[in-house]
């Protein structure tokens, strides 16, 4: 298995334990949870369930019956249970079953969101389940779901029965890009951390995306075939991927369209007025549930309050569909090739990059030597005044040693070559941030871009850091 050493060190320790143990996996979808469970266990797993999408309360207790008749290894089908109350007490009779009562049981209950929608009395059979018998049995019961918010709200912070009963939680992430690397060379693809750079910004670090790689072919040619291709696994999976985690899916994409206007993020007013949703609980829940699903991040620029809040779109393959997929017509093949050669294409590699940057936001304190140092980051914005020119600043990382690291992010092809008007931009950003935040901490200029620069006069005296692409690695 790939990556996942602490998720797998969770798992294990809740399998040898001696006590009762409730696993809460949850992570967005194409993560890989069902994978890494199913692996992790493998033969273990006494019964298995997995709910159905859509499905009604009927729908999912025939399924029931279908898992039980396969832990049963019997010929016939059982009658559905009436609801899950039953459902579950013909569980506990399944487990207390067999030549070994004692032995370690493990249960795995896949999608639960999906099974627990609706008015099913789902998690009233579960809580009965878990509080009369799992509680006190030699058991590991495995729950999980896509929905990340209803997995934490339902679940991890519910206030009736299941209420601090979860013993363990995992929240699977994407692949970093050095397990991406990892995952491309377990499958025999061997690409340059160029190439793998380019790839994670249209499909980001999801196993199943990844998967879709294939030996032989660059980048662009990979995602030429995967993204634009009138029956590329990609093409679609936009729609399908937020109606299987949100109900009333289509106000989402609204918030996540409107996200994807603005490189640097807006406010909640610009998100308002662009979908046209109220401002309320509504919303707030909307964009809590989409950035604890990992789709947006919320920060407050420097220097600045929490009114000021802005939303960024950070889902990598979200963000690829919306600015080049999605108005592809249907039926119709496009060339990703040809697009890779416009300009359009090379100002949205510029905001992907440094998306992974933030994304890779530890790799980049470690490359710098301050792993150990407490900090925080943030982006740095000031509009233009009779007193100053405007000034933006991509990542800023405030460090309790007394020092701010102001970074500039910079995607090319070849070293960069950093030109008199360029250094003049940066000593002019520099400039305007310490006049307005009138900071007293020392300044550095820390240039984050993909093979290097190249060491010229405009260089000198300014550049205090360089990191390449392969700091993101490490």
């Amino acid at each position: 298995m790939i990556g996942r050493k602490k998720e797998i060190q969770i798992l294990t320790k809740a399998y040898t334990s001696d006590k009762p143990e409730l696993i809460a996996v949850f992570g967005r979808r194409r993560v890989g949870k069902t994978y890494l469970i199913r692996q992790f266990f493998k033969d273990k797993i006494d019964f298995e369930l997995t709910g159905l999408k859509d499905g009604t309360k009927q729908q999912q207790l025939r399924n029931f019956s279908y898992s039980m008749k396969e832990a049963l290894k019997a010929d016939e089908v059982l009658s559905a249970p009436l609801d899950w109350l039953e459902a579950f007490h013909q569980l506990k009779v399944l487990l207390e079953s067999g030549d070994d009562t004692s032995a370690r049981k493990v249960v795995f209950i896949d999608e639960l969101p999906w099974i627990a929608s609706g008015r099913s009395d789902f998690l009233t059979g579960f809580s009965y389940f878990w509080n009369s018998y799992a509680s006190k049995a030699n058991i590991v019961v495995i729950i999980c779901g896509s929905a990340t918010a209803w997995m934490t709200q339902k679940i991890i912070n519910d206030k009736g029965g299941l209420h601090n009963r979860v013993t363990k939680q995992i929240h699977l992430q994407p692949f970093t890009l050095t397990e991406t690397e990892e995952f491309l060379k377990h499958k025999n693809v061997f690409l340059d951390r160029y190439q793998i750079v380019l790839t994670y910004m249209a499909l980001g670090g999801i196993p199943l995306y990844l998967e879709q790689i294939q030996e032989g072919q660059s980048a662009v040619q990979n995602i030429d075939r995967i993204c634009f291709h009138h029956h590329g696994f990609l093409r679609n999976e936009f729609d399908n991927l937020y109606s299987a985690l949100f109900s009333n899916a289509d106000r989402y994409m609204l918030i996540v369209a409107a996200l994807s206007s603005s490189w640097k993020g807006i406010e909640r007013s610009e998100i308002v007025k662009f979908t046209e949703i109220k401002d309320g609980g509504g919303l707030s829940s909307m964009l809590r549930d989409l950035e604890m699903s990992g789709f947006i991040s919320s920060y407050v620029p420097f220097g600045k309050k929490k009114k000021n809040t802005l939303y960024r779109l950070i889902d990598c393959y979200s963000l690829f569909y919306i600015r080049f997929i999605q108005n592809i017509p249907k039926t119709e093949t496009a060339s990703y090739q040809t697009l890779s050669q416009t300009q359009t294409w090379k100002t949205w590699t510029g905001y992907a990059y440094e998306n992974i940057c933030l994304l890779h936001i530890h790799n980049i304190k470690a490359a710098l030597g301050v792993a150990g140092v407490q900090t925080s980051q943030y982006s740095f914005i000031a509009k233009a005044t009779d007193e100053y020119e405007g000034a933006q600043i991509d990542l800023l990382i405030d460090r309790n040693d007394n020092v701010i690291n102001l970074c500039e992010i910079k995607f090319y092809n070849e070293e960069m070559v950093l030109t008199k008007v360029d250094a003049e931009n940066i000593r002019k950003k520099k400039s305007i941030f310490k006049f307005i935040t009138k900071t007293k901490k020392q300044v550095f200029i820390t240039l984050i871009t993909t093979f290097g620069m190249h060491q010229s006069k405009n260089t000198l005296g300014l550049i205090d850091n360089v990191l390449t692409v392969d700091s993101l690695f490490e």
